[in-house]
Protein backbone atom coordinates (compact mmCIF):
# COMPACT_ATOMS: atom_id res chain seq x y z
CA UNK A 1 0.00 0.00 0.00
CA UNK A 2 1.08 3.75 -1.33
CA UNK A 3 2.64 6.02 1.83
CA UNK A 4 -0.49 8.29 2.58
CA UNK A 5 -0.32 11.24 1.01
CA UNK A 6 -0.41 14.92 2.50
CA UNK A 7 -0.24 18.53 1.89
CA UNK A 8 1.00 18.96 5.31
CA UNK A 9 -1.34 21.95 5.77
CA UNK A 10 -3.38 22.71 8.94
CA UNK A 11 -6.35 23.90 7.00
CA UNK A 12 -9.49 22.14 6.14
CA UNK A 13 -9.08 22.25 3.08
CA UNK A 14 -6.15 20.68 2.43
CA UNK A 15 -6.74 17.90 4.91
CA UNK A 16 -10.01 16.75 2.89
CA UNK A 17 -7.96 17.17 -0.22
CA UNK A 18 -5.35 14.75 1.41
CA UNK A 19 -8.35 12.16 1.38
CA UNK A 20 -10.04 13.12 -1.64
CA UNK A 21 -7.98 15.10 -3.94
CA UNK A 22 -6.27 12.19 -5.84
CA UNK A 23 -7.64 12.02 -9.47
CA UNK A 24 -10.70 9.38 -9.83
CA UNK A 25 -11.50 9.08 -6.11
CA UNK A 26 -14.60 11.75 -6.30
CA UNK A 27 -15.84 9.74 -9.36
CA UNK A 28 -15.64 6.64 -7.48
CA UNK A 29 -17.24 8.09 -5.14
CA UNK A 30 -20.52 9.28 -7.73
CA UNK A 31 -20.58 5.77 -8.65
CA UNK A 32 -20.85 4.25 -5.49
CA UNK A 33 -23.83 6.50 -4.49
CA UNK A 34 -25.74 3.73 -6.89
CA UNK A 35 -24.88 1.43 -3.78
CA UNK A 36 -22.35 -1.27 -3.51
CA UNK A 37 -19.97 -1.70 -6.81
CA UNK A 38 -18.21 -4.86 -8.28
CA UNK A 39 -14.82 -3.77 -9.05
CA UNK A 40 -15.46 -5.11 -12.29
CA UNK A 41 -18.66 -2.29 -12.47
CA UNK A 42 -16.67 0.56 -11.35
CA UNK A 43 -14.24 -0.45 -13.86
CA UNK A 44 -17.01 -0.43 -16.73
CA UNK A 45 -18.09 3.16 -16.03
CA UNK A 46 -15.20 4.90 -15.27
CA UNK A 47 -14.13 4.42 -18.73
CA UNK A 48 -9.91 6.03 -18.75
CA UNK A 49 -8.98 4.29 -15.95
CA UNK A 50 -6.54 1.68 -15.56
CA UNK A 51 -6.93 -1.31 -13.36
CA UNK A 52 -3.87 -0.02 -11.56
CA UNK A 53 -5.10 2.87 -11.04
CA UNK A 54 -8.51 1.50 -9.61
CA UNK A 55 -7.05 -0.51 -7.60
CA UNK A 56 -4.99 1.56 -5.46
CA UNK A 57 -7.63 4.28 -5.41
CA UNK A 58 -10.03 2.14 -3.69
CA UNK A 59 -7.17 0.86 -1.24
CA UNK A 60 -6.64 4.59 -0.43
CA UNK A 61 -10.50 5.11 -0.05
CA UNK A 62 -10.55 2.25 2.14
CA UNK A 63 -7.70 3.05 4.19
CA UNK A 64 -9.28 7.11 4.64
CA UNK A 65 -12.31 5.28 5.58
CA UNK A 66 -14.65 6.42 3.09
CA UNK A 67 -15.82 3.05 1.45
CA UNK A 68 -15.49 -0.76 2.92
CA UNK A 69 -15.13 -3.92 0.99
CA UNK A 70 -17.34 -6.91 2.16
CA UNK A 71 -17.76 -10.51 0.44
CA UNK A 72 -21.27 -11.28 -0.85
CA UNK A 73 -22.65 -14.65 0.08
CA UNK A 74 -23.16 -17.27 -2.40
CA UNK A 75 -24.17 -17.47 -5.90
CA UNK A 76 -22.70 -14.29 -5.98
CA UNK A 77 -19.27 -14.78 -4.18
CA UNK A 78 -18.10 -11.51 -5.04
CA UNK A 79 -16.35 -8.91 -3.51
CA UNK A 80 -18.38 -5.52 -3.41
CA UNK A 81 -16.89 -1.76 -2.76
CA UNK A 82 -19.95 0.74 -0.55
CA UNK A 83 -19.55 4.26 0.97
CA UNK A 84 -19.06 4.25 4.27
CA UNK A 85 -21.15 7.44 6.24
CA UNK A 86 -18.31 9.28 5.69
CA UNK A 87 -17.77 8.45 2.51
CA UNK A 88 -21.47 9.46 1.70
CA UNK A 89 -20.90 12.71 3.61
CA UNK A 90 -19.48 13.82 0.31
CA UNK A 91 -22.54 13.51 -1.76
CA UNK A 92 -23.17 17.58 -1.49
CA UNK A 93 -19.19 18.07 -2.17
CA UNK A 94 -20.04 16.24 -5.40
CA UNK A 95 -23.53 18.09 -6.42
CA UNK A 96 -22.13 21.31 -5.27
CA UNK A 97 -18.63 20.53 -7.67
CA UNK A 98 -21.44 19.29 -10.31
CA UNK A 99 -23.07 22.48 -10.21
CA UNK A 100 -19.78 24.75 -10.58
CA UNK A 101 -18.69 22.68 -13.42
CA UNK A 102 -22.36 22.27 -15.52
CA UNK A 103 -20.81 25.38 -17.18
CA UNK A 104 -18.33 23.88 -19.08
CA UNK A 105 -21.31 21.02 -20.41
CA UNK A 106 -21.10 22.82 -23.81
CA UNK A 107 -21.22 20.08 -26.79
CA UNK A 108 -20.38 17.06 -26.76
CA UNK A 109 -16.87 15.92 -27.86
CA UNK A 110 -15.89 12.71 -29.76
CA UNK A 111 -13.88 11.39 -27.32
CA UNK A 112 -16.48 12.06 -24.73
CA UNK A 113 -17.86 8.68 -22.95
CA UNK A 114 -21.35 9.03 -21.58
CA UNK A 115 -23.24 7.00 -18.90
CA UNK A 116 -27.19 7.83 -18.63
CA UNK A 117 -26.62 7.68 -14.40
CA UNK A 118 -23.69 10.44 -14.93
CA UNK A 119 -26.74 12.92 -15.01
CA UNK A 120 -28.40 11.52 -11.71
CA UNK A 121 -26.86 14.40 -8.91
CA UNK A 122 -27.86 16.89 -11.54
CA UNK A 123 -31.32 15.49 -12.20
CA UNK A 124 -31.94 15.04 -8.08
CA UNK A 125 -30.95 18.93 -7.96
CA UNK A 126 -33.51 19.78 -10.63
CA UNK A 127 -36.45 17.77 -8.67
CA UNK A 128 -35.90 19.12 -5.47
CA UNK A 129 -35.48 23.00 -7.01
CA UNK A 130 -39.05 21.76 -8.41
CA UNK A 131 -40.54 20.75 -5.10
CA UNK A 132 -41.04 17.39 -6.87
CA UNK A 133 -38.37 15.86 -4.77
CA UNK A 134 -40.57 13.06 -3.70
CA UNK A 135 -40.56 9.16 -3.62
CA UNK A 136 -38.55 6.98 -7.00
CA UNK A 137 -38.17 8.65 -9.85
CA UNK A 138 -37.03 6.85 -13.29
CA UNK A 139 -35.51 8.42 -16.04
CA UNK A 140 -35.04 7.40 -19.77
CA UNK A 141 -33.01 8.69 -21.93
CA UNK A 142 -31.68 7.88 -25.11
CA UNK A 143 -28.39 6.70 -23.42
CA UNK A 144 -30.04 4.31 -20.11
CA UNK A 145 -32.42 4.34 -18.16
CA UNK A 146 -31.90 5.12 -14.06
CA UNK A 147 -33.68 5.64 -11.35
CA UNK A 148 -33.57 8.08 -8.65
CA UNK A 149 -34.30 8.20 -4.56
CA UNK A 150 -35.39 11.88 -5.34
CA UNK A 151 -36.05 12.86 -1.40
CA UNK A 152 -32.07 11.96 -1.21
CA UNK A 153 -31.09 14.64 1.61
CA UNK A 154 -27.98 16.89 0.39
CA UNK A 155 -26.70 16.78 3.77
CA UNK A 156 -27.33 13.13 4.96
CA UNK A 157 -25.30 10.25 5.37
CA UNK A 158 -27.19 7.94 6.03
CA UNK A 159 -27.31 4.41 4.44
CA UNK A 160 -29.08 3.56 1.17
CA UNK A 161 -28.53 4.37 -2.78
CA UNK A 162 -29.01 8.16 -4.05
CA UNK A 163 -29.71 6.59 -6.99
CA UNK A 164 -29.47 2.85 -9.60
CA UNK A 165 -28.97 1.90 -12.87
CA UNK A 166 -31.86 0.26 -15.28
CA UNK A 167 -35.73 0.67 -14.32
CA UNK A 168 -37.02 1.61 -10.64
CA UNK A 169 -37.55 -1.82 -8.57
CA UNK A 170 -40.87 -1.31 -8.11
CA UNK A 171 -43.90 1.47 -9.65
CA UNK A 172 -41.80 4.45 -9.87
CA UNK A 173 -43.66 7.93 -8.67
CA UNK A 174 -42.74 9.70 -11.67
CA UNK A 175 -41.47 8.91 -14.94
CA UNK A 176 -39.36 11.07 -16.92
CA UNK A 177 -38.21 11.11 -21.00
CA UNK A 178 -35.95 13.37 -21.86
CA UNK A 179 -32.89 13.63 -23.65
CA UNK A 180 -29.23 14.74 -22.36
CA UNK A 181 -28.86 17.85 -24.02
CA UNK A 182 -31.98 18.75 -21.98
CA UNK A 183 -30.01 17.27 -18.53
CA UNK A 184 -26.89 19.32 -19.48
CA UNK A 185 -29.09 21.89 -19.55
CA UNK A 186 -31.00 21.53 -16.53
CA UNK A 187 -27.40 20.89 -14.89
CA UNK A 188 -26.18 24.64 -15.99
CA UNK A 189 -29.66 26.15 -14.73
CA UNK A 190 -30.63 27.26 -17.83
CA UNK A 191 -34.44 25.94 -17.70
CA UNK A 192 -35.90 24.47 -14.63
CA UNK A 193 -37.77 21.18 -14.47
CA UNK A 194 -41.27 22.87 -14.53
CA UNK A 195 -40.40 24.94 -17.43
CA UNK A 196 -38.60 22.04 -19.33
CA UNK A 197 -42.35 19.63 -18.84
CA UNK A 198 -44.45 22.70 -20.08
CA UNK A 199 -41.89 23.14 -22.95
CA UNK A 200 -42.52 19.20 -24.16
CA UNK A 201 -38.54 18.77 -23.69
CA UNK A 202 -39.23 16.01 -20.53
CA UNK A 203 -42.32 13.57 -20.52
CA UNK A 204 -43.75 13.22 -17.90
CA UNK A 205 -46.03 10.08 -16.49
CA UNK A 206 -47.16 8.92 -13.39
CA UNK A 207 -49.65 9.48 -10.58
CA UNK A 208 -47.34 10.40 -7.64
CA UNK A 209 -46.64 13.52 -5.82
CA UNK A 210 -43.59 14.16 -8.00
CA UNK A 211 -45.56 13.61 -11.17
CA UNK A 212 -48.23 15.67 -10.20
CA UNK A 213 -45.64 18.59 -8.78
CA UNK A 214 -43.95 18.73 -12.28
CA UNK A 215 -47.04 18.75 -14.06
CA UNK A 216 -49.34 21.10 -11.94
CA UNK A 217 -46.13 23.42 -12.71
Amino acid sequence: MSPRRSYDQYCSAARALDAVGDRWTLLIVRELLAGPRRYTDLHADLPGVSTDVLASRLKDMEREGLTTRRRLPPPGAAYVYELTARGRGLLPVLEALGAWGAGELGERRPTDAVRAHWFALPLLRALREAGAAEGVVEVRLEEGVFHLYADSAADSVEEGPVYGDGPAPGEPDARLVLDAVTCAALGRGETGLREAVRDGRVRVTGDGTAAKALREG
